[in-house]
């Protein structure tokens, strides 16, 4: 077969060697699939998006350097062609509904048969979208009570920043960085920083 004509061009990036491989495999056993780049981590997968210009960037999401949500964003915020496709084990609503917000054009979990994961690649190539409906019922039946400040306040809380940093970082006072954190924490019913950003991370939430 020539190389490329008329396939559908594909950047791979899983941070398991063994699940990359076999879905690698997978897609080139299809036909319809040139898997022209895959990558162990968010930043090579960047690199690998930007040297290839792929139809689709197929990713997880978390790796390490970049998480698939954050390649998501440097895709749109770079004005790329590429379309993202998230493949997961994580069937979680809050990851779902902020990959929607990112652009994400397909959000599929890694245990769906191989033939609806090609049907689902074809589907999104033609411009469509392909969410797995579990995860569609799942995602609009749950509210997200965090506000975008709570959630960075919260994230960078649980990574063990302390507020005084947090309050540079973010450019606010340190009473807002508290005031922030305690509102996170009583939406999340929980009893301090650390079980609240456990539970907001639990629930796709940050």
């Amino acid at each position: 077969t020539h190389r490329g004509i008329g396939m559908i061009r594909i950047v791979l990036a899983e941070d398991q060697a063994m699940v990359r491989g076999a879905l690698a495999a997978l897609l080139r056993i299809d036909g319809g699939f040139d898997v022209v780049a895959e990558a162990g981590d968010g930043e090579a997968a960047w690199k690998a998006v930007q040297a290839q210009a792929p139809d689709l960037l197929v990713t997880d999401i978390e790796m390490p350097w970049l998480t698939g949500l954050e390649l998501a964003q440097r895709v749109r915020d770079a004005g790329l062609a590429t379309r993202v496709v998230i493949l997961t084990t994580f069937a979680r609503a809050g990851y779902l509904r902020r990959a929607l917000d990112l652009g994400v054009r397909g959000y599929l979990l890694k245990d769906a048969p191989s033939e609806q994961l090609a049907a689902a690649l074809r589907q999104v190539h033609a411009g469509g979208r392909a969410i797995d409906p579990q995860l569609a019922v799942a995602a609009w039946g749950e509210d997200d009570p965090l506000t975008e400040r709570e959630r960075q306040v919260l994230r960078l809380a649980g990574e063990g920043v302390k507020s005084a940093e947090i309050a540079e970082r973010l450019n606010l006072s340190q009473g807002t960085v508290r005031n922030y954190l305690s509102e996170a924490i009583g939406k999340l019913g929980a009893a301090n920083r650390i079980e609240a950003y456990r539970t907001a991370r639990s629930k796709g939430l940050l």
